[in-house]
């Protein structure tokens, strides 16, 4: 599937909101489509996407999709997994003082979930960053978190660091129901991409696709993996 990629930490990533029927925001209507698809044998609740490096545009792919998955008339919530470089809250220009991290520390608290400004959709930003995100992300309070907020929404979008990088997206890939791999034109070497793809199938993640960004798209021609 092919999507844009923007500018970093802007607003503007936001194509879905800020330019609606452009080529590019259509791209990412066909991603939530192909999901739906791809999850027709299967419940599909929980979805988590990477990359296999830095700046790849995993989190703007994401944020996207979740919008689409929103103005589907779908309850969503949108969570900022990525410990060490979260960019979620930057997006919906939200704060971040409270959230994922805040929440794994505080027994029964509720959810600090945030207005994003999309019908049906609610951002779980991550909080203050901790030493071992790994650690955080991998325990055993983690998994009650994700099944709490299951309760409260169809969907559950999780961003996470590159699974090339840290151990952290291979933690958290085994416990949800599907995971997207994004990759960008031009830039994501084919051995990356494959050792991404042999660390997410070492956990026994269920890989739906990847997502190609930072692609020329023009009107009716996308490209699907």
């Amino acid at each position: 599937m092919t999507t844009d990629k923007a500018t970093h930490g802007s607003a503007d990533q936001l194509i879905t909101i800020r330019d609606p029927r452009s080529p590019a925001a259509e791209a990412y209507h066909v991603l939530r489509t192909n999901i739906q698809f791809s999850s027709l044998d299967r419940s599909l609740r929980t979805l988590l996407i990477t990359s296999t490096a830095p700046d790849e545009g995993k989190s703007t792919t994401l944020a996207n999709l979740a919008v689409t998955m929103a103005q589907g008339e779908q309850r969503v919530i949108l969570v900022d997994c990525d410990l060490r470089r979260p960019s979620l809250h930057t997006l919906f220009g939200v704060p971040n003082e409270q959230g994922l991290t805040t929440m794994i520390l505080s027994d029964d608290a509720a959810p600090p979930l945030q207005e994003t400004g999309v019908p049906g959709l609610l951002l779980l930003t991550s909080g203050p960053l901790p030493p071992r995100p790994a650690d955080i992300l991998g325990s055993r309070r983690m998994e009650a978190i994700i099944q709490r907020l299951k309760e409260q929404a169809d969907i559950v979008l999780f961003d996470t660091p590159p699974v090339g990088a840290v151990a952290d997206a291979a933690v958290l890939a085994g416990r949800v129901d599907g995971v997207l791999l994004v990759v960008e034109a031009g830039k994501t070497r084919r051995d990356r991409a494959r050792e991404a793809k042999r660390l997410l199938e070492k956990v026994n993640a269920n890989l739906l696709g990847v997502v190609l960004s930072n692609a020329r798209v023009e009107k009716d021609r996308y490209q699907y993996y």
